[in-house]
């Protein structure tokens, strides 16, 4: 009876172990595993939960009112990618699976949203760029343009960060933001 008792706990204590870097008690965020790549750093002040208030383009040009919305980031898949929720005050959510590719050197985010269901997820891809992270969609304007959708975070700290979607042409001479937001990090 020993040996079984012993040998449950080896087991218990060896599966647990084996998932030291995703989100606990002690840890609600999870960790950065340490073999994944370095490029995981790239959104380390971003981990954690946001306080933010989100604008919209309307038709007319005109911004909309600030929406209340929290952000919430937090390492998954053992440390080793980052998962980002947003809740808003309308009803809308949303999140997103971050994950680098260290063979091209990019970061791909697969975004998904509760306002319609997908059969196949959208993806940006993109990376640092300075003091933001850049990431780009494939999206023709309005008019038939060729050119992007473009998200940028920058400002990051530990305090919070902004965000910007906008329209860009392939040169990104003409940026045309349809949204903003601005987070500050909640005290917890």
């Amino acid at each position: 009876m020993k040996f079984f008792m012993c040998l449950l706990i080896g087991f218990v204590t060896t599966t647990h172990a084996q998932y030291v870097y995703e989100p606990s008690n002690d840890f609600p965020y999870g960790r950065p595993n340490p073999d994944a790549p370095s490029a995981l750093q790239d959104y380390k002040d971003l981990i954690g939960s946001c306080d933010c208030f989100s604008t919209r383009r309307n038709p007319d040009g005109t911004w909309s009112d600030k929406e209340p919305m929290s952000w919430r980031f937090k390492y998954i898949m053992n440390g080793t990618a980052i998962q980002d929720e947003t809740l808003k005050e309308g009803g809308i959510h949303s999140g997103s699976i971050r994950q680098f590719n260290s063979d091209s050197s990019k970061w791909y985010v697969h975004y998904y949203s509760n306002r319609s269901a997908s059969k196949t997820l959208s993806t940006w891809e993109g990376g640092q760029k300075a003091d933001s992270l850049v990431l780009y969609r494939n999206q023709k304007a309005p008019n038939g343009s060729d050119g992007f959708y473009r998200i940028v975070f920058s400002n990051i700290s530990n305090q919070g960060f902004n965000w910007v979607g906008a329209w860009v042409d392939p040169t990104e001479t003409i940026v045309f933001p349809t949204w903003k937001i601005k987070c500050r990090k909640r005290l917890e």
